[in-house]
């Protein structure tokens, strides 16, 4: 479809009734099959074009007074997740590639001096440095593997074998909580559908060795950015929303992470709205699937994509910034004008986050016809800086902060 935009008018009819009654919930959600009930929704894809990231295009990006944008690395594939080692080496899934590249910048001056292959793996994409082990996990595996002083990766050793299936959403993150386990996310594999395999839309959480997994959290359409505050150690993750419920439906969501919570995909989304293409299943109504759903703490942007979530707890940025969260907003498909395609830095404060604001922008180009990155991983530096990677173009991003 390329710089076209097409819209696409989806009406959607759910063999569903209304009851009688004063609240909102009895009056406007359907609750029987005895009424038919219609909802006429436009949507759009609108996918802008593609520029080369030049000197130029870069030079243009906008971050606030007193930081810089430099390229850290460029023709490296398609990076998606970041992690950084102990002694300052920084690594990048490729998941197309089936790849795990380690870059060094042995003179510290801000872009990489060498790229090397460190680890072979079939659909690769999540990664996390554990104990000294290096994390890896693809659709349905988790390896892991150790590290050599060079922060070279020895042999690669499989863990799990049988994670589900990824449809929609293959692209699995892990981490490891304050509690020395590990965490998975797993996608849903539609847009909106019940699921047959109750561990997709959710995260596990299993033991270090991927032993004793189960269902941690659920409900949750594709929570690839997560992670715990320094300060409370609440797990926190962004939630990507239903496409196909117009420009500015669903919104994407901030949800605290808690054991045994349901939030609420597909029946219920946002700040508790009932989504007309999917009935609970059984005798469970709309109402009664809101009761038992956790909402979100805050939301974006609709359709922005949330990636990867890296709380700062660097030395390299102004103290202000401490334990506030920068996320990677990959940018919009399904919506008329193009939103997203930025970093942008979550305001915590008393441990909870507060509002968004940018940190990044700019990668939207020629009046919202074109775009020169589309972004996903991020992660803080040991210098104090924040990469980000880009896996439309190759790039790696470095933003520091030099207080001019």
């Amino acid at each position: 479809m390329g710089k076209a935009s097409m819209l696409v008018l989806i009406l959607a009819v759910a063999v569903t009734g209304c009851k009688d009654g004063d609240s909102f919930w009895e009056s406007f959600i359907p609750e029987t099959d005895e009424e038919p009930t219609s909802t006429q929704i436009e949507g759009y894809v609108f996918y802008p074009a593609v520029q080369p990231a030049t000197d130029a295009n870069i030079a243009q990006l906008k971050v606030p007074a007193g930081f810089a944008v430099n390229k850290f690395t460029d023709g490296v594939g398609k990076p998606r997740i970041l992690v950084v080692g102990d002694q300052g080496q920084v690594y990048a899934s490729d998941r197309e590639a089936g790849i795990v590249m380690m870059f060094t910048d042995n003179n510290n001056d801000g872009v990489a001096d060498n790229k090397k292959t460190v680890a072979t793996i079939k659909q690769v994409h999540g990664l996390s440095i554990h104990n000294g082990k290096m994390y890896m996990v693809a659709v349905k595996e988790v390896y892991v593997a150790d590290m050599n002083p060079d922060g070279t990766l020895g042999q690669p050793r499989m863990l799990i074998s049988d994670l589900p299936d990824g449809g929609q959403h293959p692209n699995r993150t892990i981490g490891f909580g304050p509690d020395n386990k590990m965490y998975l996310t797993v996608g849903s594999t539609c847009n909106s559908c019940p699921e047959p395999n109750g561990e997709n839309a959710t995260i596990l959480r299993a033991d270090e060795d991927g032993s004793n997994r189960k269902v941690f959290a659920k409900g949750l359409r594709n929570t690839i950015g997560f992670g715990w505050h320094p300060q409370t150690s609440e797990l926190w993750g962004m939630d990507h929303g239903i496409d196909w419920l117009g420009d500015d439906e669903q919104k994407e969501e901030v949800n605290q992470i808690k054991q045994g919570a349901d939030y609420g995909w597909p029946y219920i989304y946002g700040e508790g709205k009932y989504n007309p293409g999917d009935r609970p299943e059984g005798d469970t109504t709309y109402q009664q699937y809101l009761q038992k759903t956790t909402l979100p703490t805050l939301t974006y942007q609709a359709h922005s994509a949330p990636m990867s979530m890296a709380f700062y707890n660097g030395s390299g940025f102004p103290a202000e910034y401490q334990n506030d969260a920068f996320v990677a907003m990959r940018g919009s498909w399904n919506r008329s004008k193009p939103v997203g395609y930025k970093i942008v830095r979550m305001h915590f404060e008393n441990g909870k986050p507060v509002r968004f604001e940018d940190f990044v922008t700019g990668f939207i180009v020629n009046n919202n016809r074109a775009h020169f990155g589309r972004l996903v991983g991020v992660a803080v530096h040991k210098d104090g800086s924040l990469l980000f990677s880009d896996d439309t173009n190759g790039v790696v991003y470095r933003v520091s902060y030099t207080g001019k």
